[in-house]
């Protein structure tokens, strides 16, 4: 799908961040190609709801990523690489409706992939959360056959806390340390 029609300007009040090798940013129309691209990947999304496979469902999850800046003051950053200007990924904190607490979540895109870009930027966040919003020792809700995305909260420090089910899957609560905690 592609956007037809000319948007009116509206800039998401999302706060810009930046690492070593990203732009951390509010999401563009400029980015929906690549979100769409992830979105319908089943592979890609198998661990978060699955593919999205119709247009409507693709713009809804992008409005959704929207409105969740809107609503909560907080919600998944793009990751624009410095170097290329291209959209590699989203992190951010997520409260959906249904979760227990705000969430560190992630995903990459094909670009992004790999390279360590999501680790840099969710240290950035998690940080951010903690020092701006009050949001300190968050978790990442992570379906158990999630090696990846299980590696990385590991690797952020966090640990699993208990087991529970989200929207009818198993799910891993891990949690994350104190950011003061990983300062020390």
């Amino acid at each position: 799908m592609t956007l037809t029609r000319d948007l009116p300007a509206f800039t998401v009040p999302v706060p810009r961040l930046e690492t070593e090798r990203l732009i951390l940013r509010g999401p563009e129309g400029r980015d929906f190609p690549v979100v769409e691209e992830f979105a319908r990947d089943a592979e890609r999304t198998r661990y978060i709801g699955g593919a999205q496979t119709t247009d409507f469902e693709v713009w809804n999850g992008f409005c959704r990523s929207i409105g969740h800046w809107i609503w909560h003051g907080y919600g998944f950053w793009t990751l624009e690489e410095k170097a290329t200007g291209a959209a590699v990924g989203r992190v951010g904190i997520i409260n959906h409706l249904g979760w227990p607490e705000p969430e560190l979540g992630w995903h990459a895109f094909a670009a992004g992939e790999g390279r360590g870009l999501v680790h840099e930027a969710a240290l950035t966040i998690r940080a951010y959360a903690a020092g701006a919003l009050g949001l300190d020792r968050i978790i990442s809700q992570i379906h158990p056959d999630n090696a990846r995305s299980r590696a990385l909260a590991e690797r952020l420090g966090a640990t699993v806390e208990r087991e529970t089910e989200l929207l009818g899957d198993p799910c891993l609560i891990y949690r994350h340390p104190a950011v003061r905690e990983v300062a020390a």
